[in-house]
């Protein structure tokens, strides 16, 4: 496998963790994603705003998974795209191996995106279906001129053996492919350009069943092999589980937990990811029987209209007046376990 060329990132050391010793490959502190709101028909002001993602803080270790999960809308999506500068951030900030990138524009920034690559969630709307396989697991190569015609031709056929696909398959569409398929050409995509940290934004929420696991296997094929670093977006807390090393769980644009992920599920320290977790069937049928369900009351509240105080604060079970009043802070309560709540610190 050729490597990166060593003047995209080489003069960017990246900076290590005192606690873990390992090397800290993205950094993200308080980070804001709002979606302005505009009135008006010729004259359009902004009347609010929806806050995807609201003051969102963690780190990724080089070569680990960390799993970020949460129901529908809480903001995973968008964090990650706005990781990747897809969208470009509110406020905040988003180190990759030291480097602040918000900042980065034009040819600074199409240097930084041959290390950060995205595998989105839909197969079928994240390939062009007018492209042919060939043309489309290549484009990358073409956009930041590498090689020539003909070794473009044989990286392509390399990655489509990388990620389980006949290399003749180049001169197929789209819409020749089931969806697996689809999702290992938008994997061999990402790979293209050897990058060492992918935003795998739910990879598998598309797929059926007996597909999920052959993808998820090749992932973690692809990890050993490459040296690749994952943020893992996800609904299936099973799969989070299996794949990943760390978990944040994340509600209405906020972080409310870390853990490693042993830790988090055998000892859920927030009462949303108690809740989230006690939804996660058990295969034992003796455990599942005593389990108790905890059943969350009310409606998630409104990203335009978040709560004063905590976010959780209007379906919580245990708040108190003071989670009506501060919004807590992020703080590590056991070793390398970090919850926002009040009742908890």
């Amino acid at each position: 496998m050729n490597q990166v060329a060593p003047d995209t990132l080489s003069e960017h050391a990246g900076a290590t963790s005192s606690e873990t010793g390992r090397e800290i490959i993205l950094e993200v502190t308080d980070l804001k994603k709002y979606f302005p709101i505009k009135s008006g028909v010729l004259f359009q002001r902004e009347v609010a705003a929806v806050k995807a993602v609201d003051g969102v803080s963690f780190k990724i270790f080089q070569g680990e998974t960390l799993g970020l999960v949460g129901e529908s809308g809480c903001g995973k999506s968008t964090t990650g795209r706005t990781i990747l500068q897809l969208y470009r951030a509110t406020s905040g900030s988003v180190k990759f191996r030291g480097q602040e990138i918000t900042s980065l524009k034009g040819t600074s920034m199409r240097k930084m995106r041959r290390e950060m690559q995205m595998v989105f969630q839909d197969p079928y709307a994240s390939l062009n279906p007018r492209m042919s396989v060939g043309r489309i697991v290549g484009e990358p190569l073409v956009v930041h001129n590498i090689g020539t015609k003909k070794e473009r031709e044989e990286r392509v056929a390399e990655l489509l053996k990388l990620v389980g696909l006949n290399p003749y398959f180049v001169n197929r569409y789209p819409h020749e492919f089931s969806g697996g398929q689809r999702q290992r050409i938008g994997l061999a995509r990402s790979l293209a350009l050897n990058p060492s940290f992918i935003v795998a934004d739910e990879p598998i929420s598309a797929l059926d069943v007996s597909i999920q696991a052959q993808v998820v296997n090749l992932l973690e094929q692809l990890q050993d092999d490459l040296g690749l670093t994952y943020l893992f977006i996800a609904h299936d807390l099973s799969m989070v589980r299996h794949l990943c090393d760390r978990v944040a769980v994340m509600y209405l644009g906020k972080i409310v937990e870390i853990a490693e992920s042993e830790e988090l599920y055998t000892n859920p320290l927030h009462p949303y990811t108690q809740a989230l977790l006690s939804a996660v069937p058990v295969p034992d049928p003796v455990v599942e029987e005593q389990r108790q369900r905890i059943i969350l009351k009310g409606d998630v509240p409104s990203p335009i209209n978040p709560p004063i105080g905590c976010n959780f604060n209007t379906r919580c079970p245990v708040a108190v007046d003071v989670c009506h009043e501060e919004d807590p802070k992020l703080e590590e309560v056991l070793p390398s376990h970090w919850v926002a709540c009040h009742r908890v610190v």
